[in-house]
């Protein structure tokens, strides 16, 4: 009896692997461990596909979006893994199998999880999901104080062992807003720099402004406040360089806050690529809204204050692999979305990285004691995040870093109504052009 092998393509960009304690191969290795946590020991930012015999392994952290998709062929299936889905379509196209192609046959690896699939005949294999994270909530007491100086502890480390990484002599840019969490990125890192002996003069805290929006002034404020205007650098730019036909294609995604806030960055990273040729290395706060829980609960009507409070990282992982609502395209919550940032800064060949995207951060997030600080008060948990950042950043740095109300990225850099003008509004006019540049 003959038996028909499948083939593995590894579309994957091994550069982008950042892994800061071991080899790729060794940590390509432990996605075959006994145990799943030992995923967890692997340091860094990672997608990796791993195989032994039959049996393919993927893992990604956080901040790298991995897709895959399975093509039948005589000789055996043929499993692709790559960051996009234009890249999958691309090979099959290549390989004559264009035609068996669609977007929705495509898969997500979610984050926290090692997908297993078994690559041999007919019918298409069932994956299996094993998490390798699971951090325990309600971890930490009740003392705001206490809670502020383990997280910005938390991000301060990450931030270290990331400088650590880069050539000496490199810049690094923050993408800066002046709110809590690209303030305190932008504070910790100024001071972790001056701590480990490196030359601040490296770090400059790029604005995005079209002119109207109210981002450039609160920067301003900010970096005043703490006596550090010197790093501000605005970059300018029109509204008619939002393209939002550009940011469906390069984000390969339709959700309209993710393609709202995509724009932004596509602009911001092209006006600091059109300035500075050579620059590689931003920074940002992305995560830092799901850590805390700090988002508009009315806006979502599938939302409580309850589910949010009681599911385990509902901000990073949606509703979570198995239940209902979970998409096997697209996986959920930031796991999903962080093509608004990881695509957009790789369109320009930016390096970009998050401390507030990493293990370590997110489980002393997950140990807030949530219920018993905000007594599900939507007006307390919004409160919160700015207590615990602020209190961190004091505790942490000694600067008492100003704190000012949440603002989403696109309703800073412009006003609402500039934007809207560029970008609809309606998530079924953003699928269909997303589903247009998939029948080219």
């Amino acid at each position: 009896m003959q038996t028909h092998v499948g083939q593995v393509i590894d579309l994957l960009d091994p550069s982008q692997n950042s892994i800061l304690n071991m080899t790729a191969e060794e940590a390509r290795q432990r996605l075959f461990a006994d145990l799943p946590e030992s995923v967890l020991g692997i340091k860094g930012s990672f997608a990796l596909v791993a195989r032994r015999g039959t049996e393919v392994r993927m893992a990604r952290s956080l901040d790298r979006p991995m897709r895959y998709f399975l093509a039948k062929r005589g000789e055996g299936p043929a499993l692709i893994v790559s960051d996009r889905i234009d890249a999958i379509r691309g090979w099959l196209e290549n390989a004559g199998l264009g035609d068996q192609f669609h977007p929705s046959y495509t898969r997500m690896v979610p984050a926290h999880y090692v997908v297993q699939i078994q690559l041999v005949g007919c019918p298409d294999p069932e994956p299996t999901y094993t998490r390798f994270f699971t951090p325990k909530r309600d971890s930490l007491p009740a003392d705001l104080d206490e809670i502020g100086r383990r997280y910005i502890g938390a991000v301060a480390n990450e931030i270290a062992d990331w400088l650590m990484t880069l050539p000496a002599s490199e810049p690094v840019g923050v993408c800066f807003s002046g709110g809590i969490d690209s303030g305190a990125v932008f504070v910790v890192t100024e001071h972790v720099l001056r701590k480990l002996g490196m030359n601040p003069a490296r770090l400059k805290a790029f604005t995005l402004t079209f002119g109207d929006g109210p981002d450039l002034e609160q920067a301003k404020r900010f970096l005043e406040k703490i006596g550090m205007a010197f790093y501000l650098e605005p970059i300018e730019a029109s509204l008619n360089e939002l393209d939002v036909a550009e940011t469906v294609r390069v984000v390969e995604d339709y959700k309209p806050l993710d393609i709202e806030a995509a724009s932004m960055a596509l602009v911001l990273f092209r006006g600091i690529r059109r300035r500075y040729p050579d620059w590689r290395y931003v920074i940002d706060g992305e995560g830092g809204d799901e850590n805390l829980k700090d988002y508009p609960i009315h806006e979502n009507p599938e939302l409580t204050i309850r589910s949010v409070v009681n599911n385990l990282m509902l901000y990073h992982e949606g509703w979570g692999v198995g239940r209902m609502k979970h998409s096997l395209t697209y996986s959920g919550g930031l796991s999903r979305s962080y093509t608004r940032t990881y695509a957009t800064a790789r369109r320009f060949g930016f390096m970009n990285f998050s401390p507030f995207t990493r293990p370590s951060v997110v489980e002393v997030a997950e140990g807030i004691p949530f219920q018993a600080l905000t007594r599900m008060s939507e007006d307390k948990l919004y409160a919160l995040k700015g207590e615990i950042v602020g209190r961190g950043v004091r505790a942490v740095t000694g600067v008492d870093m100003p704190v000012f109300p949440k603002r989403r990225f696109q309703h800073g850099a412009t006003r609402e109504e500039s934007m809207r003008a560029k970008i609809p509004a309606r998530e079924t006019d953003l699928r269909r052009q997303f589903l247009a540049l998939c029948e080219r």
